[in-house]
């Protein structure tokens, strides 16, 4: 689908060993919108988690300023994350129904990534990657706080091990963000961590960078190592050509402080 300087797909699939898929995904290029959930490993119907995020950013109304859709992505998310704390309450104690997220908006040639957990953003420019987004998650604390490698995070035996999630235990729910301004040819990638986890930055560039469709490229090649997670992608490409502000003012600093 494309929208003006916009071009994205999206794809996600069970995997190869699961029977059920917990991610969903959204692809509104028309809102300038887009996010993976992932229904928390181990916890009480993920999918239902996942679903619930996606479900309210597909009921935000397009026509809206920067800000006010800032405003309500975290809206949505933060109702989510009260809903499934009052559902995981009815179920009685020790019961959980979370979900990570990441969400991606771009307005104009800015855009702002906002996540909590471990599912990702990249951006490729000019062939190099870089990841957006830190991991919400033990390991990465562990790797921080110099008691493992990065190396050794990759096969830790509690990789699987989030810190934050909607719907997760604490009662207010705190997403991080990220911003900056696009340059004409960058590809962003939002993942699962069913894809981040099988695939190497090496193999993500590679892909990202020469496979069309890319998103289907992903989700193939995780399948061919048999993959254990569900997998997801969206990719969101910013074309060349001429920008309109549509929010008749800065966009990029709105994104950045909102």
């Amino acid at each position: 689908m494309s929208a003006g300087t916009i071009r994205s797909a999206a794809a996600t699939h069970a995997g190869a060993v699961r029977s059920h898929n917990e991610d969903a995904v959204l692809d509104r290029p028309d809102l300038g919108l887009w996010a993976v959930a992932d229904g928390a490993g181990g916890h009480d119907c993920g999918e239902v988690a996942s679903g619930m995020i996606a479900a309210a950013l597909e009921r935000i109304p397009p026509g809206l300023s920067a800000a006010e859709l800032l405003s309500e992505v975290r809206r949505c998310i933060g109702d989510t994350h009260a809903a499934l704390r009052e559902m995981a309450e009815a179920r009685g104690r020790g019961a959980i129904i979370a979900s990570t997220v990441v969400v991606l908006i771009v307005r104009g040639t800015h855009f702002a990534c906002l996540w909590a957990g471990d599912s990702r953003a990249y951006l490729l420019r000019g062939g190099a990657l870089s990841q957006l987004t830190r991991d919400h998650s033990l390991v990465q604390e562990l790797v921080e706080a110099g008691a493992i490698t990065a190396a050794q995070a990759e096969g830790h035996p509690r990789a699987n091990v989030i810190t934050r999630a909607v719907g997760a235990e604490s009662d207010g729910l705190e997403l991080d963000k990220v911003s900056g301004r696009l340059l004409p040819g960058d590809r962003l990638l939002l993942c699962s961590d069913g894809v981040c986890k099988t695939l190497n930055d090496a193999e993500l560039t590679g892909v990202l960078a020469a496979a069309e469709p890319p998103a289907e490229a992903l989700i193939a090649m995780a399948l061919a190592r048999n993959v254990t997670d569900n997998v997801s992608a969206v990719i969101v490409d910013f074309m060349p050509g001429d920008i309109m502000n549509e929010d008749g003012g800065d966009p990029e600093r709105t994104l950045r402080r909102s």
